[in-house]
């Protein structure tokens, strides 16, 4: 029997019982639909995760401190006086080292520090911290009242929503307006002036050559932002007034690191805290950091933690692919059913086409058709079902974040990957259900299907 013939064939015994085989078809409907909408939640929740971390620079950046040589002050303290070897520092040099390496776009200072904010005169303490003109494409700027900065050296500031309610009780007015930054200024002392204070001093100790003077710096708010950027591994969140991180840099003699330094004397370069690199793409991220480490770092990217994330997603996408297809395997059963009832029903026409010379392989193959033609109808139909629900979830939740003053996302996803999966699937399922019909159909003896009344 010709293919078309055979289409044709199926397609018209499927109408004959129309409202039976269209309930059996939306069995298989709502089964894809049940295991669509369950997977396309899994699916929108690891996107979003992604995207978020993606967008947050997080997943294309190396984290670099300098290494703490604890071994080598146990083995100092239990041996003797031996000194350990002094780790490297990480200082200019060492950046412009780290940024000479393959496939590096970006090294910037974690800057951030304690200082005082004056706003209308009055003083307030608080995180200070710089942060890097490629920080713009960060998601937590873009519910922002206000700007971003208008340069990598403008003297502008960001408000964190929290300290801006500490400012002001409207706390979106305050863009526009000015706060004046008190910070300390390192300046070297005259060789005169410091021969004079090693005469006056009794203990006889040359002073460090250096002092602090107070200064002030004046910053234009610009924005005022709802969420913490980048909080944590070293991360530019934290900090409740943000400012360009050149700016930052400047500032830096007030961090505490360099205050060490310069209370005991240390003239040397001063060091970061901790360097952020940041690569062209996350498969770079491996290379880069083994590089790090064996310039005598220590080194650390969120893409180690995040390896077994990929493995809970997946875990949670198989659990709800199995809860979804629940409701497809009872869908087989209709299928078995419908085409069971319609072997009873069509005992005289198979006996029939078996007289007029049709082959069993004919007959099992028009079942198979009839359970396929099933099988896509419904396999569509649920995938459209199944996208109308991950919309409507997705609608319910931004209406519920919105009242919480949050921003929209999006949790649900139906990539072109998983709509064919999902027929393909659908397909297989109705043909193996298909299996026992179409058996039985081609086993039925030609002359007792035409005594069938």
């Amino acid at each position: 029997m010709k293919a078309g013939d055979m289409a044709e064939l199926a397609m018209r015994n499927l109408r004959e019982a129309l409202l039976r085989n269209s309930l059996t078809t939306l069995g298989v409907g709502v089964g894809i639909a049940s295991l669509v909408a369950m997977l396309s939640l899994g699916v929108g929740l690891q996107e979003l995760a992604t995207k978020r971390l993606t967008r947050s620079g997080l997943f294309d950046s190396v984290f670099v401190a300098p290494r703490t040589n604890i071994r080598g002050f146990g083995r100092a303290f239990r041996e003797g006086p031996e000194k350990p070897e002094e780790p490297r520092a990480l200082d200019e040099d060492a950046r412009q080292q780290i940024t000479r390496l393959a496939n590096v776009i970006e090294v910037y200072p974690q800057i951030r520090f304690l200082s005082e904010v004056r706003y209308l005169g009055n003083p307030y303490t608080t995180v200070v911290a710089g942060i890097p003109e490629s920080a713009s494409a960060n998601d937590a700027y873009e519910g922002m009242t206000g700007t971003f900065f208008s340069g990598p050296s403008a003297d502008e500031a960001i408000l964190q929503i929290e300290f801006a309610k500490e400012l002001s009780d409207q706390p979106k007015t305050l863009v526009g307006k000015d706060v004046v930054l008190r910070y300390m200024e390192r300046q070297a002392i005259p060789a005169q002036a410091r021969a004079d204070t090693a005469k006056a001093d009794d203990t006889g100790v040359l002073s460090s050559g250096f002092s602090l003077v107070p200064r002030e710096k004046s910053f234009r708010i610009v924005g005022v932002i709802e969420t913490d950027p980048a909080v944590g591994f070293g991360g530019f969140g934290g900090g409740r007034l943000l400012i360009p991180n050149e700016v930052a840099e400047h500032l830096r003699i007030a961090q505490m690191n360099d205050l060490r330094g310069l209370m005991s004397g240390n003239t040397r370069k001063p060091g970061y805290g901790s360097l952020t690199v940041r690569v062209k793409n996350p498969r770079d991220i491996t290379n880069v950091e083994n590089a790090i480490k064996q310039m005598g770092f220590s080194a650390f990217s969120l893409l180690d933690a995040t390896r077994n994330l990929r493995l809970v997603f997946t875990v949670f996408d198989l659990l709800l692919g199995i809860f979804g297809s629940l409701a497809l395997a009872v869908a087989s059963l209709g299928i078995i059913n419908t085409l069971v009832m319609a072997i009873l029903e069509r005992r005289r026409e198979i006996g029939i086409l078996k007289a007029l010379g049709a082959a069993d392989r004919d007959v099992s193959q028009l079942f198979f058709a009839e359970a396929g033609a099933m099988g896509v109808t419904g396999g569509i139909l649920g995938i459209a079902i199944g996208w109308l629900i991950g919309r409507a979830i997705t609608l319910g939740t931004n209406i519920y974040l919105s009242r919480q003053g949050l921003n929209a996302v999006r949790i649900s996803s139906v990539p072109w990957w998983l709509a064919l999966s999902a027929l393909g699937f659908a397909i297989v399922v109705s043909l193996a259900a298909g299996i026992y019909p179409a058996s039985r159909a081609a086993r039925l003896n030609p002359v007792d299907a035409l005594r069938y009344e």
